[in-house]
């Protein structure tokens, strides 16, 4: 996948859209969660929910890819999370990228609160076959989106990772977005 559309990606999901919140297309539905027993790893299934309770945030996730003239897809409703189905899943190898819009025109959105993330924070990531992967917050950076880094967030690892992104640092009103992105980087537990 370019390394353009996915940097596009991250960039795009977080511009505030002129009317607010949008149709929650794509949503997947989920059921109670299985919680995995400790030490048993969690088959790669699709991630369909998302808890982070440091950061007051329970929300079922929408599928994003890309759109068929090689674009980003850009999260439609802001207050739920999305999961960027080009990437991994929960369990397998390679980085599980979710993302969510910090604030609207309304007020605050989904990925809020990601900036008050510390290192060892849980993080729960329900999957389509009712398992639920438990992660743990190594670090966070906030870095310029002309800068973003495309291959630490959406490059491809052996282990299982989880990556979390919105938008940070100060709202440029003439592009209509903010000038940063801010990635939270997670681990197993």
């Amino acid at each position: 996948m370019p390394a353009l559309v996915l940097a596009a990606l991250a960039v795009a999901g977080c511009a505030p859209a002129p009317g607010g919140p949008g149709t929650p297309a794509g949503a997947v539905a989920t059921s109670a969660p299985t919680p995995v027993a400790p030490g048993r790893a969690v088959v790669a299934s699709d991630p369909v929910a998302v808890r982070i309770p440091a950061a007051g945030v329970e929300s079922a996730l929408l599928r994003l890819g890309i759109t068929a003239d090689g674009g980003a897809e850009v999260p439609q409703d802001y207050a739920r999370a999305s999961w960027f189905s080009g990437g991994g899943r929960p369990g397998g190898p390679g980085p599980t990228v979710l993302l969510g819009h910090v604030d609207s025109r309304s007020g605050p959105a989904v990925f809020h609160r990601l900036h008050a993330l510390r290192p060892g924070d849980p993080v729960e990531v329900t999957t389509a076959d009712g398992a639920v992967a438990h992660y743990r917050v190594q670090g966070s950076e906030q870095v310029p989106k002309d800068a973003f880094p495309t291959f630490a967030v959406f490059g491809a690892t052996p282990d299982d990772v989880l990556r979390l992104v919105t938008c940070a640092g100060e709202f440029d009103r003439g592009a209509g977005s903010y000038n940063d992105n801010l990635v939270v980087h997670a681990v197993p537990a």
